[in-house]
C-alpha cells in the first residue's frame, strides 16, 4: 500500500487528494483529500469512475464516518476563469487538504503535475487505481460535486446539470445552443465562447 510506504518515509499522516470536474463546460471543480485508517478501510473503495452513483453514495458514508479525516475543496467557475483550470484545481485541492481535521505530513496526488499543497507531494500517475487513499478521495470528489450541480440544476433549470453534470451531452449543448450560457458556464472553454461570439 502506497500510503504505509509514504507514512513510513515521512513519519506520520498521508492523505490521498484526487479531483473530479475538470472537463466539463460548467460547474466548479472539486477535490478532496483523505487519511484513511488502515485498520478500518470501507470495503469496496476504487476509482470513482469504476463505481455507479448509488456504490459511490453508499461509500461516500462509509469514507467520512471510517477515515482518520477527510476533507472536500472547490474552485469556483470564477476562479477557474481567473487562474486556468491547472491551477483552480491546485486550489481545490489544497482547500481539501487544508480542511483535513489532521494536518497530513505527506500527500499522494493522483496525476503527474505536482500541485503545491500545503504538505510535501508524491504524484501517482493513474494513482485512483493504485491508491485507496487517492481513490477514496476521488468518490469524495465526485460526490460533493454531483451534489453541487444538482443544486445548479434547479437553479439554473432546462440545461440538464442534474443528468450531465455539466458535460458536454447532446442535451447539453442543444439547450446551450437555446438558451445560452448561464453564470455557471466556464466562459473560457472554446464551445462556451463560440456561443458568445456567434
Amino acid at each position: 500500500m502506497l500510503e504505509l510506504e509514504a507514512r513510513a518515509a515521512s513519519g506520520g499522516p498521508v492523505c490521498g487528494v484526487d479531483e473530479a470536474g475538470r472537463g466539463p463546460w460548467a460547474g466548479p471543480v472539486s477535490a478532496a483529500a483523505v487519511i484513511l485508517n488502515p485498520d478500518d478501510l470501507p470495503h469496496g473503495i476504487d476509482d470513482s469512475k469504476a463505481l455507479n452513483e448509488k456504490r459511490r453514495a453508499v461509500l461516500e458514508v462509509e469514507i467520512k464516518a471510517r477515515a482518520v479525516a477527510w476533507g472536500v475543496g472547490f474552485a469556483s467557475v470564477e476562479e477557474i476563469e481567473e487562474l486556468n483550470i491547472l491551477h483552480a484545481t491546485g486550489l481545490a485541492m489544497r482547500r481539501a487538504v487544508e480542511a483535513l481535521a489532521h494536518p497530513p505530513v505527506h500527500a499522494l496526488v493522483d496525476g503527474n503535475y505536482r500541485f503545491p499543497l500545503p504538505c510535501p507531494v508524491t504524484t501517482v500517475v493513474g494513482g485512483d487505481a493504485l491508491s485507496l487513499s487517492i481513490a477514496a478521495a476521488s468518490i469524495l470528489a465526485k460526490t460533493a460535486r454531483d451534489r453541487l450541480m444538482i443544486e445548479l440544476d434547479a437553479q439554473y433549470p432546462g440545461y440538464g446539470f442534474a443528468s450531465h453534470k455539466g458535460y458536454s451531452a447532446p442535451a447539453h449543448q442543444k439547450a446551450l445552443k437555446t438558451l445560452g450560457p448561464c453564470p455557471a458556464h466556464r466562459r473560457g472553454w472554446s464551445p462556451i465562447r463560440a456561443l458568445l461570439e456567434a
